[in-house]
C-alpha cells in the first residue's frame, strides 16, 4: 500500500487524537469523528444563512439544518439532502459542516442536513425512517422551503450512503439525482478490500463489526434497505453517482452496489479517487481531492437539476 506524503501526515495525526474524556467506546467513537473533522476540515466557508428546524413526529423529532448558499437568495431554489456518514452510530451537524457549506455554495442548492437518529439506541429503521420522513417533509414544504420540489437530489456519505440508496428506492422518483460517497453497503465485511485493510487506514474491521451489531437487530439481518449490496430493485433509483476511495477497505463493497446499479439500468457514474482513503472529504485542510469531489459533485447535480448555472 503505497501512501501519498500528504495521507501519510494525515494517518499519523489521526494516531495522535485523544477524544476528550470519553465515557465509553461508543463516546469515544463520536468524539473521535468530531475531533477528527474540526482539526482537519480546513477553514469552513461563510454560507447566505443556516437555520435550524425540527419536524415533529408522533413520538420525537427530527432535527434539520437548512443551509442557504452565498449570494442566493432566490425562491425556488434547487435543493440537496445530505445524509451524514459515521457508521450509524455518531456524526451529526459539526462534523459535516465544513463540507456541506462548500455544497451549498458550489451547487447553488439549499442544503439540507437531516440529523437521524444513532444506534445503537436507536437501531434500524430508526434512522431510516428519520431519513424517509424527512426527505418527505421537505417536498411536502418545499413552497415554504423557498426551494422547487421538481428539483431535490439527495447525498450521502459512508452509512449516510447505504441510508440514501434506500431511501431513494422509497420515494417514487421524485429524486432527480442521488451521490454516493464511499457508500457503507455491506454488513458482511469480508472483500478482498476489507481483508487488505482489515486495520485501515481510518476504519478497521472490529469497529465495523461492532458498528453493525449496534444498528442492525437480528430480525433485519436479510434486510435490503438495512444491506443495500442486496437491493435487487432499483426501478425507482435516480442517475447515481458512486465517489470511492483506492485505499478504503469499502472499496468492493461500493463497487459490488455500482455492479448491482448498472446491472438493473441505473444511470450510473463511478468515480475513483486514487490515493484517497476512507473520510477524505473531511481531511480539506490538506486535500485539494476535497474541492474536486466537491467540484465534480456539483457539475453531477447541475447536470440531473437542469439548472441554468
Amino acid at each position: 500500500m503505497q501512501l501519498t506524503p500528504k495521507i501519510t501526515q494525515i494517518l499519523n495525526h489521526l494516531e495522535t487524537i485523544q477524544p476528550f474524556n470519553p465515557q465509553d467506546s461508543l463516546d469515544g467513537a463520536r468524539k473521535f469523528l468530531e475531533t477528527m473533522s474540526l482539526q482537519l476540515s480546513g477553514k469552513k466557508e461563510s454560507v447566505n444563512m443556516i437555520e435550524e428546524l425540527h419536524i415533529p413526529q408522533e413520538n420525537h423529532q427530527i432535527p434539520i439544518r437548512i443551509y442557504r448558499p452565498k449570494g442566493k437568495d432566490v425562491q425556488q431554489s434547487p435543493a440537496i439532502i445530505y445524509i451524514h456518514g459515521g457508521w450509524f452510530i455518531a456524526g451529526g451537524y459539526e462534523t459535516h459542516d465544513a463540507v456541506v457549506r462548500k455544497l451549498a455554495n458550489k451547487t447553488g442548492s439549499v442544503v439540507i442536513f437531516i440529523d437521524y437518529r444513532l444506534a445503537p439506541e436507536h437501531p434500524f429503521p430508526a434512522g431510516l425512517n428519520d431519513c424517509i420522513d424527512g426527505v418527505k417533509w421537505v417536498f411536502e414544504n418545499a413552497e415554504s422551503l423557498g426551494i422547487d420540489p421538481d428539483k431535490i437530489g439527495i447525498i450521502g456519505d459512508s452509512a449516510g450512503g447505504a441510508l440514501s440508496t434506500a431511501v431513494s428506492t422509497q420515494l417514487e422518483k421524485r429524486l432527480k439525482f442521488q451521490v454516493l460517497i464511499y457508500p457503507a453497503v455491506d454488513n458482511q465485511l469480508n472483500s478482498k478490500t476489507w481483508e487488505t485493510y482489515e486495520n485501515g487506514p481510518v476504519l478497521n474491521k472490529q469497529g465495523g463489526i461492532e458498528a453493525w451489531a449496534g444498528y442492525l437487530p437480528e430480525e433485519e439481518k436479510g434486510n435490503p434497505l438495512a444491506i443495500p449490496v442486496l437491493i435487487k430493485d432499483f426501478k425507482e433509483t435516480p442517475p447515481t453517482l458512486i465517489i470511492l476511495a483506492e485505499h478504503d477497505p469499502l472499496l468492493d463493497d461500493g463497487k459490488q452496489l455500482s455492479e448491482n446499479m448498472k446491472n438493473a439500468g441505473v444511470e450510473l457514474t463511478t468515480s475513483l479517487y486514487k490515493d484517497m482513503v476512507h473520510g477524505f472529504m473531511h481531511m480539506g485542510e490538506l486535500l485539494e481531492e476535497v474541492q474536486s469531489a466537491v467540484d465534480e459533485m456539483a457539475v453531477f447535480a447541475h447536470q440531473n437539476l437542469k439548472s441554468d448555472e
